[in-house]
């Protein structure tokens, strides 16, 4: 409405100020009232369109939207989990219990029936999904010690929750709780459903009703399963605590996972338990229970005589091989390093054996070339869990060491590639490097276009004048350009992922109806042009800029059966949207600068309105951080193939679009061997 009355005043103005008497006066005046109209009208149409309430979700709609969540939710964990190989040739028998600290754990009448039960183990995990319907509010909390398993269970969990889902059931979701601010977001509900919306972006179709992931969240339809409240600050744990009590209501459900000393030490600054939630620990596996997961990982005819590691793990005589083997970690080392890529054990029962610390760090060591030894390289799209490139162990442990101790340094696990401009550069870094592209940028496309300039100018009225024109433009254009590159260049680096899918199968109906819906604003925009500015061509330019931007409305447009998203389906989508929208953008801003200040600004300008409009370059600044790190030898060119490779070869994990170690003590122990690249890298 703002606009529509600064239109009015100015119309207004302009009457009283021209002459009535004077018929070329009462035609401008006609023309801009006429002017004003065609402008006002788009305007308004757009702000009554925006203004109008979306009707709510009908619980069709919410049913549907929980079949497709329950769906990509399996689909995508079943993926990951026999990437982790959490099933193969089973899963480690952890046994878990209620804890014994009775101060971790709120009161029992509050948990569940009485006597208040819990016992399962990990290749069980049926009774476990019993066991945790049968309590009140359906709340868990998973403890326990490094390696021990905690993540795996809560991945298992969910698997079993997703397959065996019933329709009055939550949909069960992973969410690493480290990426909560409680400062900035308050409410879970608001975090979960903005991370929802981003990790599952079909959900923002609008099959689903307006906003589906906020009213799932909000409907108690989603059961979050926060992983690694142990990965928070000290204060920002308590503060979690506080505000997760804060935030449920009687029916909300959730399962969380915590190491246990960093759980109490948050209960007690809360100076609060978890309301209603059951505290579960594991038992250390026994030694005939890891012998028994050992001699079932191996083959029935070994190449190596396995029988002098099984009979030490059965007697328990040596003390670092059995407190190694103790967790489900070490029993993964043991059977990675040593089992798949059918190694000889002799180091196993040598004198690595009786001191823990040496022995986890010599597997530790080793695993990197383990891994890449089982898993030689394919090209073959059926063998999903085998990397697409050869990679050398050392090269691979540097890189890998230097993403882990940039993660440390910003104290986080979450390994997000639009996020390694922050994770690697200071802001003051980040600064200079915005003024030193704006200056290029600016300097090379001033030149570009003054040089064309010059050369038109030429053709027309002499070499000389040709010269002289280009010389005059093009500081001019060059330093306009650097102000518009410099400002695009910062947006880069804190830019987020945005999402574009350009597959018509299925779609061509909702093409058609994002172009129709911008027809009518668009021509009353050219019908302003070409009343204001005797400009027939905004005609044909109101079209363009309907197909254009009706396209990019669509293409953003998830289908409302699209895959759940990966680290490497966000980077193609945000690269697809870069590609997609800067051109377009280009285009655009070139016709609507062209007509009024000709085809040299156009060219200029054009460019930097596709660089800067929009609000997702994170590929584009993401790729020029790689390429910048790749010189320095910190990461291969192709990271994101690489990224790719290490999940292969399960040196990585996947929650969402970000990646994450395997384990957190293999991202700690590459983190403290990071040093400076090697020379083969630079």
């Amino acid at each position: 409405m703002a606009v529509v009355a600064a239109l009015a005043v100015a119309v207004s103005v302009v009457g009283q100020v021209l002459d009535p008497d004077d018929k070329v006066n009462r035609a401008d005046l006609v023309a801009l009232v006429v002017a004003a109209l065609a402008f006002a009208a788009p305007v308004v149409l757009w702000a009554r369109r925006r203004a109008t309430p979306a009707p709510p979700a009908s619980e069709e709609t919410i049913t549907a939207g929980k079949t497709t969540l329950t769906n990509l939710v399996a689909e995508q964990w079943r993926t990951e989990a026999t990437i982790r190989s959490l099933g193969d040739p089973e899963p480690i028998p952890v046994s878990w219990h209620l804890t014994d600290d009775p101060g971790l754990m709120d009161h029992p009448r509050l948990i569940g029936h009485q006597p208040l039960t819990f016992t399962a183990t990990g290749d069980r995990i049926p009774r476990l999904a019993e066991n945790f319907r049968a309590l009140r509010r359906r709340r868990l909390v998973i403890t326990g010690g490094p390696g021990s398993g905690k993540t795996t269970l809560a991945v298992q969990l969910l698997l079993h929750l997703a397959d065996d889902h019933r329709p009055e059931e939550p949909v069960p979701v992973l969410f690493t709780i480290a990426g909560w601010d409680t400062t900035a977001q308050p409410r879970l509900h608001d975090w979960l459903a903005a991370r929802l919306a981003q990790d599952y972006p079909a959900l923002t179709n609008p099959a689903y009703g307006p906003d589906a992931a906020r009213t799932l969240v909000g409907r108690g339809h989603i059961l979050p399963i926060l992983d690694g409240l142990d990965e928070l600050p000290g204060d920002a744990r308590a503060s979690a605590i506080a505000a997760l009590n804060g935030s449920l209501a009687e029916r909300d459900q959730f399962i969380l996972t915590s190491r246990t000393g960093e759980l109490a030490a948050a209960l007690d600054q809360a100076g609060d338990v978890l309301t209603a939630a059951a505290v579960i620990a594991p038992r250390p596996l026994t030694p005939q229970a890891a012998a028994g997961y050992v001699r079932t990982c191996l083959p029935p005819r070994p190449r190596h005589d396995w029988t002098p590691v099984i009979e030490a793990l059965e007697n328990a005589d040596r003390p670092g091989l059995a407190e190694v083997a103790s967790t489900a970690l070490g029993l993964w080392l043991i059977r990675t390093v040593y089992i798949t890529p059918s190694t000889d054990p002799a180091p196993l029962v040598g004198p690595l054996a009786d001191d823990r610390g040496r022995l986890r760090a010599h597997l530790l060591d080793h695993l990197i070339p383990a891994a890449i030894q089982a898993r030689p390289p394919t090209r073959d799209p059926a063998e999903h869990f085998r990397p697409r490139h050869a990679w050398d162990p050392d090269q691979t442990r540097h890189y890998l060491a230097y993403l882990a101790r940039q993660l440390t340094a910003h104290d986080t696990r979450d390994l997000a590639w639009w996020h390694l401009a922050d994770l690697t550069t200071t802001p003051a870094q980040q600064r200079r490097f915005a003024r030193m592209f704006g200056l290029v940028g600016g300097l090379a496309v001033g030149l570009a276009v003054a040089s064309l300039r010059g050369l038109v100018t030429g053709l027309r009225e002499g070499l000389g004048a040709g010269f002289e024109d280009g010389i005059v433009l093009g500081p001019v254009i060059g330093y306009m350009l650097g102000l518009g590159f410099g400002h695009a260049a910062q947006h880069w680096v804190h830019g987020i992922p945005g999402y574009a899918d350009l597959r018509l199968q299925g779609r061509t109906t909702s093409l058609i109806k994002r172009i129709a819906k911008n027809l009518p604003a668009a021509l009353l925009f050219g019908l302003m042009g070409w009343v204001v500015f005797g400009l027939v061509g905004w005609l044909a330019f109101a079209l363009v800029f309907t197909l254009l931007f009706g396209l990019l409305e669509w293409a953003e447009q998830p289908a409302s059966t699209t895959i759940a998203i990966t680290p490497q389906s966000m980077w193609k989508a945000d690269r697809t949207l870069t590609l997609l929208r800067t051109p377009t953008f280009w285009l655009v801003g070139g016709m609507l600068i062209g007509p009024l200040f000709g085809p040299v600004a156009a060219l200029g300008g054009g460019l930097v309105f596709g660089l800067v409009s929009g609000k997702h370059y994170a590929w584009l600044g993401g790729g020029i951080t790689v390429q910048r790190l790749a010189r320095a030898g910190h990461v291969p060119r192709n990271l994101m193939a690489f990224l790719d490779d290490a999940h292969r070869l399960g040196l990585l994990r996947t929650v969402g679009p970000v990646y994450q170690f395997r384990h957190a003590d293999l991202h700690d122990h590459l983190a403290a061997l990071h040093t400076e690249a090697p020379e083969s890298g630079r």
